[in-house]
């Protein structure tokens, strides 16, 4: 039945409801007065009913069409602060209900973005700063108070995120969620064979034992190389101050990765919209 309503019972409206829904059932007029779309019109909806039709919701965040919408929610796939759905007149609340697609979560609160960033070297990872080039002169004019996820010092380029989900980059940065970047570093010095495995074991600096999760050399000519170094630490300059310990010492280093949220060849000084794959991705990653 239309609007999920079980089968026998009452169909009436409230008094008062009738000829405004009939207007709006018989010519759409109605509907686009009260500036709802003509497809949210549901004759067995209780009037007092607040939110929108999931199957719309799903629509804006990009999951796919109404129409492709409706099957997921009728195959299953989505649920709603933890519940699946399986029937199409529920209504929901964007800016508050938690909702999944197979799994991944959508972003459906109006106004969340979320953005990659190629920051060059030079540039401070800082939405501000009196004297030198800083984050917040990449996004002048937005109307969001973004927040930058995974500093970088102002000599290391690569990927920073930047978002305006407050909880999302506090989870993202606490050492709790464990969150792993990549690095491709240019060293100078021969590697040892055993380099990989005394790094996993970790190496002792001044403010304590600094472990990595994964190590490998890229490529080496001479007395350079390039490796690529897997971490979750977030202490200031630990890569270089890790590399300098055993005897390598850094001359270029860029992030090529932050939790699930890859660089790629995107190009520096570059801002990008994560698309949902990934804002769903980063969601999952710290549990939300």
């Amino acid at each position: 039945p239309a609007g999920g309503r079980s089968p026998g019972k009452s169909t009436a409206r409230p008094a008062g409801a009738g000829a405004g829904a009939g207007a709006g059932a018989g010519t759409g007029a109605g509907a686009a007065s009260a500036g709802r779309d003509w497809r949210d019109y549901d004759p067995f909806a209780d009037a007092n009913e607040e939110g929108i039709r999931l199957q719309k919701v799903l629509a804006q965040a990009g999951v796919g069409s109404r129409r492709v919408s409706e099957d997921l929610i009728a195959a299953g796939r989505v649920e709603v602060n933890g519940e699946i759905v399986r029937h199409q007149g529920m209504r929901v609340d964007p800016e508050t209900a938690v909702i999944r697609v197979d799994g991944m979560r959508i972003s459906t609160a109006e106004g969340i973005v979320h953005f990659a960033f190629s920051k060059p070297v030079g540039v401070v990872s800082a939405m501000d700063d009196p004297d030198r080039p800083n984050l917040g002169d990449y996004v002048r004019g937005r109307n969001e108070r973004l927040f930058h996820v995974g500093r970088l010092d102002i000599d290391t380029e690569g990927l920073i995120l930047l978002t305006n989900d407050g909880e999302l980059a506090h989870r993202l940065a606490h050492p709790s969620y464990e969150i792993r970047k990549v690095y491709r570093a240019q060293v100078y010095g021969s590697i040892p064979k055993d380099l990989g495995r005394r790094l996993r074991e970790g190496v002792d600096l001044e403010d304590g034992l600094a472990r990595v999760d994964h190590f490998r050399l890229l490529d080496s000519v001479g007395r350079n190389a390039l490796v690529e170094i897997t971490i979750h630490e977030g202490r200031n300059r630990i890569i270089r101050r890790i590399m300098d310990a055993v005897g390598l010492p850094v001359r270029g280093l860029v992030r090529t990765k932050f939790g699930p949220i890859s660089l790629g060849d995107q190009k520096q000084e570059r801002l990008r919209p994560l698309n949902k794959e990934e804002v769903g991705a980063i969601y999952k990653s710290v549990g939300l």
